[in-house]
């Protein structure tokens, strides 16, 4: 996997919670755009207090990454890209500001020439060729993804979205499109209890119609174990008619360190889950998740 390096040509606040930053430099021509709605790089941060001062890993032969022994580590955050302009050699990432970890307050303080390092995108939103009719849901990590959805759906596609965001100082526009309606509420990211599980619900009850419809789902992480169950084992969607993607927990750091905690047995049981998948890949997932909510995780 290459690691592109590239760095901020434009900074431009959107609303009170969240920052658009614009990239460029020599290796983002390289940059190969999937054109997905909701594909996503990983970003790799200076390591110190230097903003200027950037150690990127190295490939490896087995596709990912590694940091060579003589140099610090790079920390590296997952973000969706909000558009892409191969021609122009830039890309556009919306940030969301907040005080913890690394990716907010490097944000916050963004300047033109700051240096990031960044990988190929992949994506995944993947409606079917029948798609008539979409929901969309999401907390604030999600809006940029959905708004560049919005800007790709076909004309004829009927479109329901719900955003979550903590208060109308969030709100942004979105993308017009013509036969799409946009709810706003208030609640989750980080603020308080997650209603992305309630939201989804409301929005596709069971035995509701889904002929020629997908489903994308995005946020906070442990409140979409849920919203997946109820899609795969009580609505008994197919794989391909939707997609749950975990954006964030709650206290990540402090999540990590409690399942390093766990015994070598149990974390090697987990593992197991992944190495020899009996059946589909959601409902290993699935599997996966009841695990780690019975774990406290």
């Amino acid at each position: 996997m290459t690691i592109y390096r590239a760095t901020v040509s434009r900074v431009r606040p959107l609303t009170d919670t969240m920052v658009r930053i614009t990239f460029a430099g020599d290796d983002v021509p390289a940059f190969v755009s999937t054109g997905v709605g909701d594909e996503y790089v990983r970003l790799f941060f200076p390591h110190g207090s230097d903003r200027r001062e950037l150690s990127l890993p190295v490939s490896t032969e087995n596709g990912g990454w590694e940091t060579p022994d003589d140099r610090p580590t790079a920390p590296m955050r997952t973000f969706t890209i909000r558009a892409a302009r191969p021609e122009a050699a830039e890309i556009d990432i919306d940030f969301v500001l907040h005080d913890d970890g690394v990716a907010g307050p490097w944000a916050a303080a963004a300047r033109p020439g700051d240096p990031l390092g960044l990988n190929a995108p992949t994506g995944l939103y993947d409606p079917p060729a029948d798609l008539a009719r979409q929901f969309l849901v999401c907390d604030l990590t999600g809006l940029p993804a959905l708004a560049r959805i919005l800007e790709s759906t076909p004309e004829h596609v009927t479109t329901r979205a719900v955003v979550e965001v903590p208060d109308d100082r969030s709100v942004q526009p979105l993308p017009a499109h013509p036969r799409a309606k946009v709810t706003w509420t208030h609640g989750g990211n980080g603020h308080g209890p997650s209603r992305l599980a309630e939201l989804v619900t409301t929005a596709v009850p069971p035995h509701a119609d889904l002929a020629g419809t997908y489903i994308w789902v995005a946020g906070e992480t442990t409140a979409l174990r849920s919203v997946r169950k109820h899609l795969r084992k009580t609505l008994a969607l197919p794989t391909d008619r939707f997609k749950v993607v975990g954006y964030w927990a709650p206290g990540g750091e402090s999540w990590t360190a409690r399942y390093e905690a766990l015994s070598t047995d149990v974390k090697a049981e987990l593992a197991a889950l992944w190495e020899d998948p009996k059946g589909d890949l959601e409902d290993v997932t699935i599997t996966y998740e009841e695990q780690l909510t019975r774990l406290g995780l």
